[in-house]
């Protein structure tokens, strides 16, 4: 295939053209997505992703370009490390303390032999922060929607849920066998028309920070309607638990609405730098979800060094709120600084900052631009969103400093006058 060719074929195909194949072979998809990935995407830039990183994940990093294999000092805009306690002192120290005490991994589903003092005490611990009487840990945050979703649901029942939801919401859904219905984003009127028509049990779900927007779920309005017709509630807070409300407790804390919601859901990931996911809530649903959450049941569980690792930054996050004040400090920083510049940054108002391209051929150019400037921004295209939606990510952390972000934004603002998007 001559050169052009190749070129014209990275942006005339994407994942959706080898979904699905005609064959009766359930491998020979594999032929012509080989020749596309191999013979041309991933040689000319198409796919970006995975790159490794040699060092933390701080506001300033080295990584290797997946194209020259050259390793680079960049500014790093691409973690969801908030509140920079991946690396924190006390966090690493009690990981290694783990690590030394109780070895690798706990060699054993929760249920069985893998429990050990250490989750108790996070559970606990975790509860008391989330103010519920009782928080289930998930060796990750997909499980944890998973098995919360495939546990409760039943064909029959109702999930309604906000169209942007986490893919694991959906899965957790599609496995439970429910009935599933989206409402638009973020839109009561719509929510209240999806749920016109349902019996039975109902499941209404919502996100408090929506991670490629960056904006916050209309809680208020939405807890209304779904408690109106005798649905119960979830928030996953991925994006926010940690990082919202006057204690750090989310979105739900922000509206002063934690006790109108059922379930409340988070990771560990992200605003605490670790592993793992939780569910919070009342003491039935924990005792259910020990005997039916499969992805938990039936997994290893979080390793110990990570439980260690992930309480310390819990306590830590907990006692000091400024770490919160500077993170909020730094996101009015950068937004003004791309408002000034005239960069359009959607609906965001969270530490999230999608950098709008919507152009899938044209970035992916800006990108590999971007990284040779010395800037990590990683390209959001589809399936992560929806075709000619495409976009930047931009998490902004405590650990950033005002002249870090300054040179960031110089960097992403020239390259995006150079590309005609300003």
């Amino acid at each position: 295939m001559a050169q052009g060719a190749a070129v014209r074929a990275d942006h005339d195909y994407d994942y959706s053209n080898f979904y699905y194949s005609s064959s009766d072979d359930l491998f020979a998809i594999f032929g012509p997505y080989d020749d596309w990935w191999y013979g041309s995407a991933r040689n000319n830039g198409y796919y970006l992703f995975s790159q490794p990183m040699s060092t933390k994940p701080g506001p300033e990093i080295n990584l290797e370009d997946q194209l020259t294999h050259e390793h680079r000092d960049m500014l790093n805009l691409a973690s969801y490390n908030y509140l920079g306690l991946s690396y924190h002192p006390e966090v690493v120290a009690a990981a290694k303390s783990a690590l030394d005490h109780y070895g690798l991994g706990a060699a054993g589903s929760p249920i069985l032999s893998g429990t050990m003092d250490l989750h108790m005490t996070l559970e606990k611990e975790l509860a008391a922060f989330k103010k519920k009487p009782a928080a289930m840990v998930f060796a990750t945050g997909y499980s944890t929607n998973v098995g919360l979703l495939s546990a409760l649901l039943r064909p029959g029942d109702w999930a309604i849920m906000d169209q942007n939801v986490h893919a694991s919401i959906v899965d957790g859904v599609i496995m439970s066998k429910a009935n599933a219905r989206f409402f638009r984003h973020n839109q009561p009127g719509d929510l209240e028309k999806k749920l016109k028509g349902t019996t039975g049990k109902k499941l209404v779900i919502v996100e408090g920070v929506y991670s490629m927007d960056g904006d916050t779920a209309r809680l208020p309005e939405l807890v209304a309607i779904a408690k109106a017709a005798g649905a119960r509630v979830m928030i996953d807070e991925a994006h926010s638990t940690f990082v919202y409300g006057d204690n750090g407790r989310g979105v739900a804390e922000s509206f002063e609405m934690e006790d109108q919601i059922d379930i409340h859901v988070g990771t560990f990931s992200k605003a605490l730098g670790g592993q793992g996911g939780y569910v919070a809530g009342s003491q039935g649903l924990y005792n259910y979800l020990m005997g039916f959450a499969r992805s938990r049941v039936f997994s290893c569980a979080l390793a110990p060094a990570v439980t260690a690792g992930v309480l310390a930054a819990l306590r830590v996050a907990a006692r000091e709120p400024e770490l919160r004040t500077t993170l909020w400090n730094n996101v009015a920083h950068f937004r003004k600084l791309m408002s000034d510049a005239g960069v359009d940054v959607g609906e965001s108002t969270s530490q999230i900052i999608p950098i709008m391209i919507r152009n899938d051929r044209k970035i992916l150019g800006i990108a590999q631009k971007l990284q040779r400037a010395g800037l990590y921004l990683q390209p959001i295209i589809f399936p992560a969103v929806a075709k000619h939606r495409s976009r930047f990510r931009v998490s902004i952390s405590a650990t950033h400093t005002p002249e870090q972000l300054n040179r960031a934004a110089g960097i992403l603002v020239e390259t995006l006058r150079s590309e005609g998007i300003l």
